[in-house]
């Protein structure tokens, strides 16, 4: 009978060794299809018109709550996709296609959330490049979990979705010859000091308009298309430059493609898809060629061109006896009336048509500034005084105002460098 028992207690014991084994994931029951899984490599082996899909054994768990792939082979089209899914997913779709899935897409940059329509989030990714997908938090009694997406290691950004019973489980799609990734399922992803504040305090209420540009902390990114000059993406304070806070900065973090960056004044019913200083009630100094465009799409030598690493500033020397009309929360609390954003002046946020209409809203500008008061408006780079000029101030007042307009290009602002 012992001997019978002992045999017993062993088959519970291998038993309940099997269920445990199953459940962390030995073996792992991962699901591909029109992809070769060669260890950790994944290669596309369709025709580049269908998609072909992987589905990792087990859902991203609070153990194991992050993964990475890495492009190894961008293909005919790049149309790489990393992201989180259903268990038991389509596999002829994209992951972020259908409801429940999330993923960030390598060709352009866009997140999909359960639609096959995106929308843009970050930067495109392209060979060398690590997409990292991972969960920071679960809010079980909304039914939600927060999804954050990395690029190289950076948070890109973050979204809700839907928590789904079984587990979200990590997922990689491909859909055009010679793709090839490597898939890090036990990742570990540490935020790092610099993207610390970034991420912990938010700066979006600082800005006033965002046009093709995200906000994250202290960091703004263009995520426009960056193929004409119509594709600028700007970004406009919420206040004023006043006597109290006359100058601020901006410094270079990555030049992107182009380097195609302005930091100046503008108005505060400025075009959004104008760099600052092309337009008449702005000004502003272009890190890509050094010039200096008040009011006109042609420029004048100022100073040296910008680079990686560079800070730009910009400010105004008020008279001593400067008073501005409505200085103070009042200009803050105007950002939020209808009549403001919805009046006639909005019209003048869209795109040109044509030059007749700007010339004669310019003509109309003119008037009005020759009829303002006048300051002094100075740039800087990296501390050193560049130069200055006269400028009106437009009814409201100067508005720091970014512009960018090339693929990757990311700028660190600090709307307030002389307090504290």
């Amino acid at each position: 009978m012992d001997d019978i028992n002992v045999l017993h207690h062993r088959c519970l014991l291998n038993l309940r060794r099997r269920i445990r084994d199953i459940g962390d994931g030995r073996p792992a029951q991962e699901q591909c299809m029109r992809l070769q899984k060669d260890g950790d490599t994944l290669s596309y082996q369709g025709n580049s018109e269908e998609v072909g899909c992987y589905v990792a054994g087990h859902p991203l768990s609070k153990g194991n709550c992050y993964f990475e792939v890495t492009i190894v082979d961008t293909g005919v089209r790049g149309t790489i996709a990393v992201g989180l899914v259903p268990k038991f997913y389509r596999l002829d779709h994209q992951p972020g296609w259908l409801p429940y899935s999330v993923a960030y897409h390598a060709d352009n940059g866009k997140l999909y959330n359960g639609n096959p329509v995106g929308k843009q989030f970050g930067p495109k990714c392209a060979r060398g490049d690590r997409i990292g997908c991972g969960i920071h938090s679960e809010n079980t009694e909304a039914g939600l979990t927060t999804v954050f997406f990395t690029k190289n290691g950076r948070e890109v950004g973050s979204v809700e979705v839907p928590l789904s019973s079984e587990g979200l489980f990590p997922a990689v799609g491909m859909h055009s010859m010679g793709e090839e990734v490597k898939v890090d399922l036990r990742a570990e992803w540490l935020l790092e000091e610099d993207d610390t504040v970034m991420v912990v305090d938010s700066h979006e209420d600082d800005w006033g308009r965002l046009n093709d540009v995200r906000v994250s902390g202290m960091l703004l990114e263009y995520v426009g298309k960056g193929k004409s000059i119509m594709d600028v993406g700007l970004a406009q304070a919420r206040q004023p430059l006043t006597t109290r806070c006359h100058y601020y900065e901006v410094e270079i973090v990555d030049a992107g493609e182009k380097c195609y960056i302005a930091l100046g004044l503008a108005r505060r019913d400025y075009p959004k898809n104008r760099h600052p200083g092309w337009s008449r009630g702005s000004v502003a100094y272009h890190a890509d060629d050094g010039k200096l465009f008040h009011g006109s799409g042609v420029g004048d030598a100022f100073g040296p061109r910008c680079f990686k690493g560079d800070i730009m500033g910009c400010g105004i020397m008020f008279p001593r006896d400067y008073s501005l009309d409505g200085e103070g929360p009042a200009d803050v609390e105007a950002w939020d009336r209808p009549e403001d954003r919805l009046g006639p002046d909005a019209v003048q946020n869209v795109l040109y048509l044509n030059g007749e209409e700007e010339e004669e809203e310019e003509e109309e500008e003119i008037a009005q500034e020759q009829q303002g008061r006048k300051v002094t408006v100075f740039f800087t780079r990296n501390g050193k005084l560049m130069g200055r000029r006269k400028v009106a101030v437009p009814p409201g007042g100067l508005y720091p105002t970014v512009g960018m307009l090339s693929s990757g290009e990311k700028v660190k602002v600090d709307l307030h460098p002389l307090s504290g």
